[in-house]
């Protein structure tokens, strides 16, 4: 092998007195006498003698660096200090004053939850369908709201089990013997002749399916109680411990109606909506299942339902209303009513009667609305309440409804597949199945499931003792 150059970055210039540059890598692993040596030598590199023989550094103790005795603290005993001083006075003061402004707040909204003495008047836990309490509404014109189910008082549709109540919608094709044929053709279903229609109407007892007119038999049978006749209210409260159904275009419903319509046919009488939600899931329908809604509906005449104006909602994230059991109350009196959701200081809804307005037909703004070019009438003011028509017995509705056409379920929102205008919507629905049907959750699932009803009236018990239980 040839000697390193002199002009290598291995080698100093001739003549210099550099030493040799120690660091780097001998060229071919070759020292400068001609012998092999490891590249990584670094003791061959700088010569065994000086690394050996080199002395070595004497180590000094360690001393600390830390005053000590007296001596002067400017940052503690100087001017500064005294604003450092009123700061944290300031400081901690806020927080003190933040403290009792939140007691405050929490005392204040608990002292404004009443306190009254009720009386039990129902508890039903369900061990069966107790018919001294509940009554089936069996009939199939949607009940004002276009809803296309038919409601019965088959076992398929309403039973109990260890679980409470159940109402279950189910297809008409699978729990009847019409045929699918028959479903969208000649075929008369008459509620009346089958002496099972509760309502006087027989638009809501019969039908004909025709298949030029796309008039169907209800697609969807489904179950509707309520305690009118039997258990009525008339200031007090009302807990339903509920988990509601899974299942796109479902509509169950927690809700009162008035037991005698004193004030005119709906919604002059009123409505009082403690609980209703949607089967959809929230991220397909905006205010599907996540969603919780409270209501009254109101109004001289039904295009004028001022519904609006008393409403509210509760949504929750990352999960829904069918996942578990809630309760659903309400607390009505002649000063305000709210409902609430498991608590009632989760309120959904809440109105003070007198608050702003001397009573509904002035909230409402009636006396300024024309209908038809013709001025509405007033069915309230002569009692000199604030309330009315709040101020009647109601009864509890237990129901899942499945559809409608009056608006609850919004046209191009979530696909759906019908519209509000049309007179085949239930046609239109049907024949949409194969998208709604999957959605529907198993069993009773796609039921609204009730655990358990309360009702209390205003007041305290005659003798101590509950009434009518």
């Amino acid at each position: 092998m040839s000697t390193p150059s002199r002009n290598s970055i291995q080698m100093p210039p001739a003549g210099s007195n550099l030493p040799t540059n120690v660091f780097s890598t001998p060229i071919n692993g070759i020292s400068s006498n001609g012998s092999e040596q490891d590249p990584f030598d670094v003791a061959s590199a700088l010569g065994s003698t000086s690394v050996s023989s080199a002395p070595q550094p004497r180590q000094r103790k360690f001393k600390s660096a830390r005053l000590v005795g007296e001596y002067e603290k400017p940052w503690v005993d100087g001017p500064r200090d005294k604003k450092m001083k009123w700061e944290r006075w300031i400081f901690w003061g806020f927080i003190f004053v933040g403290f009792l402004g939140g007691a405050a707040v929490c005392y204040f909204a608990y002292a404004s939850v009443s306190n009254l003495d009720y009386c039990l008047i129902l508890e039903d836990n369900f061990k069966e369908i107790d018919e001294k309490v509940w009554n089936y509404e069996i009939q199939r014109g949607g009940f004002g709201t276009g809803s296309f189910d038919w409601t019965t008082r088959d076992p398929k549709n309403a039973y109990v089990d260890e679980q409470g109540l159940h109402i279950v919608p189910t297809l008409t094709l699978e729990t009847t013997d019409i045929t699918p044929d028959q479903l969208l053709d000649n075929y008369v279903l008459n509620l009346t002749t089958a002496k099972t229609c509760t309502s006087k109407e027989i638009d809501m007892c019969s039908i004909r399916s025709n298949v030029t007119a796309g008039t169907i038999i209800n697609p969807v049978r489904s179950a509707r109680l309520n305690t009118k006749g039997k258990k009525t209210l008339r200031y007090g409260r009302v807990e339903v411990v509920a988990k509601m159904p899974k299942g796109n275009w479902l509509w169950p419903a927690i809700w009162m109606m008035p037991d005698a319509e004193l004030y005119g046919d709906w919604p002059a009488s009123g409505e009082i909506d403690i609980a209703e939600s949607r089967g959809n899931h929230g991220d397909d329908y905006h205010d599907g299942r996540d969603s919780l809604i409270s209501a009254l509906h109101w109004g001289p005449i039904s295009v004028a339902d001022a519904f609006w104006r008393t409403s509210g909602k509760h949504n929750v994230r990352r999960r829904d209303y069918t996942q578990k059991f809630h309760t659903y109350g309400l607390e009505w009196n002649e000063e305000y009513l709210f409902t609430y959701i498991d608590s009632r200081l989760l309120q959904v809804f809440f109105i003070k009667w007198k608050k702003g307005h001397k009573n509904m037909w002035e909230r409402g703004n009636f006396g300024a609305t024309i209908v038809n070019q013709s001025a509405l009438h007033d069915p309230w003011s002569q009692t000199g309440r604030a309330n009315t028509p709040f101020d009647e017995h109601f009864y509890l509705i237990l129901n899942v409804a499945v559809g409608g056409t009056n608006g609850f379920f919004k046209d191009g929102v979530g696909n759906k597949p019908w519209g509000d205008g049309s007179l085949s919507a239930p046609k239109e629905f049907w024949m949409a199945k194969d998208r709604w049907y999957p959605t529907w959750g198993e069993g009773d699932t796609r039921g609204l499931t009730v655990k358990s009803v309360k009702m209390w009236s205003l007041g305290k018990c005659k003798n101590g003792l509950d009434r009518d239980l």
